[in-house]
């Protein structure tokens, strides 16, 4: 393929391009997180084990919970790193790295609990709970591993 005098628009320089893309991952990977937070939640309150719903135990409320606050502190990260993209450039670089330093790891470990708390089930081919843990680990992996992004964060914040 040549693109030799092949008509384009230029979007900008390739790391601005890079920051948006990753922040476009980051809202995917809260999707993602929210769905799988959803499913589980609503799964906990039919499943009965040992003759309680599972998701009146202790362990299970926990892990909930603490899906939960990832998924919170996912959204207000990737709300301001949107806001940066469209609203403030000058901070997008430093958005767009903390959005995939922190939501791309969430969004696996969410998904991993979620494929945990679905017992024996979740790892079947006929439950769609693989799924979500497919889409974290690709998702986390796409525009590069979030120890990248963390590492690039360190390096903009001079730490």
């Amino acid at each position: 393929i040549t693109l030799d005098a092949a008509p384009a628009k230029v979007l900008g320089p390739a790391s601005e391009v890079l920051d948006r893309l990753a922040v476009v991952l980051a809202a995917e990977q809260l999707g993602v997180m929210r769905a799988a937070l959803e499913t589980i939640g609503a799964y906990a309150k039919i499943r009965v084990a040992f003759g309680r719903f599972v998701g009146s135990y202790q362990g299970v409320k926990h892990k909930l919970a603490d899906m939960h606050v990832k998924l919170e502190q996912a959204e207000s990260i990737v709300r301001f790193a949107a806001w940066a993209a469209d609203e403030s450039p000058e901070e997008l670089p430093e958005a767009a790295m903390l959005a995939q330093a922190y939501v791309g790891r969430a969004c696996f470990e969410v998904a991993r609990d979620h494929l945990l708390l679905h017992g024996g089930i979740g790892y079947t081919w006929e439950h769609d709970a693989h799924l979500f843990y497919k889409r974290a680990k690709t998702d986390e992996v796409l525009l590069g591993p979030p120890r990248t992004y963390r590492a690039r964060l360190a390096d903009l914040l001079e730490l």
